[in-house]
């Protein structure tokens, strides 16, 4: 039972959802000053990379 191309792309779509949402609690939660924008702003990159891993499963 291997890994294809789609499980590892599945995998790595999770693991960014997951990174995601932690910058973005990280960002409202822990730091309210300037810091916290920039932890929101690399949040939302993240999940935009996994939403692109996301419409890649099957094409590639």
């Amino acid at each position: 039972m291997g890994m294809n191309k789609n499980t590892i792309l599945g995998w790595a779509t999770l693991v960014m959802i997951l990174m995601g949402l932690l910058l973005i609690g990280l960002g409202v939660f822990r730091y309210s000053e300037v810091s916290g924008w920039g932890f929101g702003a690399v949040g939302v990159g993240f999940l935009a990379n996994a939403w692109v891993f996301n419409a890649l499963k099957g094409r590639v």
